[in-house]
């Protein structure tokens, strides 16, 4: 072999080969039929999996912090109970929705770490603000996710009701023991007081019952002080006893400003005993959105299921025809 075809041999050895497109497309169509067949093949298992698949909806609704009626209840109790010291309603609205948000949050973690999760979820609808809340339940059905995810919603309004019910009852009965110790207080003072009038005036007898002292030495009362009520005779202080022991106990004003408070307390309660809350329609959210009823599936996506399985048959079917193709022309290098 001469140097210069050495050197053409080598060159052509040394070539790259290049793909032949019009022969890919022929090949592929002279092989249709299988790309046709695995293609049906991928149909038929997506299908299969459509089948079997279980379907995902998602319910939502959005809600927000309770309106001044729904907590109208617990705020006139506050403002009996507290008077001036008593929460806005403002402050009233924040803390119920507040409550509502964790126990909600609560519940969204124990549902998810059952052995079989279920997914709700709440967050804010708005970026960058605290109100109002998303809040999301997926079910296997349009209708049980919504049906769900309003019972989750009134699950926890009535919990966290029923919380606010529990620590509106205790601030009662403490509020309650204070007001009656004070009004017990007043009482022992004013029956103290009331005795010692009287031993004063039974006092001031004995000394001019001594002093023979009968009838009045003085002409106007605001005249005898506590020294010289004696002066007053022993007839006018013998009818003094007399109507000191029969006079009712002389209280303060702060005394039935006390007994007022009391019996508005005690009205908030219901029942023979006195024992249960009065029923205040308490509720820790409100509706901006009610939980809608989903048109659409989050999953199984059947179009894009189908599409993507027709896909990926073509791409193993084009793929099984160029393979076998490729093996039938193989020649191997001497």
């Amino acid at each position: 072999m001469t140097q210069d075809n050495y050197k053409s041999n080598s060159g052509q050895r040394s070539e790259p080969e290049q793909i032949d497109l019009i022969d890919l497309i022929v090949q592929i169509w002279r092989g249709k039929v299988t790309i046709i067949v695995c293609v049906i093949v991928a149909i038929l298992l997506a299908a299969g999996y459509l089948m079997v698949a279980k379907e995902k909806w998602t319910s939502t609704a959005i809600i927000t912090q309770p309106d001044s009626g729904q907590v109208s209840g617990y705020s006139n109790a506050m403002n009996i109970l507290y008077a001036l010291s008593a929460p806005t309603i403002g402050t009233i609205q924040q803390d119920f929705i507040t409550r509502f948000n964790s126990s909600f949050s609560a519940l969204s973690e124990s549902l998810d770490n059952q052995e079989e999760p279920e997914k709700l979820d709440i967050e804010t609808a708005v970026k960058g603000q605290n109100l109002p809340l998303r809040v999301s339940y997926t079910a296997p059905s349009a209708e049980e996710a919504q049906k769900t995810l309003a019972h989750y919603i009134q699950q926890v309004d009535e919990g966290v009701a029923k919380a606010v019910g529990g620590d509106l009852k205790a601030n009662i009965d403490a509020r309650k023991e204070a007001l009656e110790q004070s009004l017990t207080t007043q009482e022992k003072v004013a029956t103290e007081q009331k005795a010692l009038r009287i031993a004063q005036i039974t006092q001031a007898l004995t000394i001019a019952e001594q002093s023979k002292i009968k009838m009045p030495q003085v002409q106007q009362a605001d005249q005898v002080s506590q020294d010289t009520m004696f002066m007053l005779g022993s007839d006018a202080l013998s009818a003094m006893v007399k109507n000191e022991s029969t006079r009712p106990l002389t209280f303060p004003d702060s005394y039935y400003q006390t007994r007022q408070t009391l019996f508005d307390i005690e009205n908030l309660m219901s029942g023979d005993n006195k024992e249960e809350l009065k029923p205040s329609n308490i509720h820790a959210y409100r509706y901006v959105m009610k939980p809608t009823l989903p048109i659409r599936r989050d999953s199984p996506k059947r179009a894009i299921i189908l599409v993507l399985s027709m896909l990926l048959g073509g791409l193993v079917g084009a793929g099984i025809v160029l393979g076998r193709n490729a093996l039938r022309n193989y020649q191997p290098k001497a």
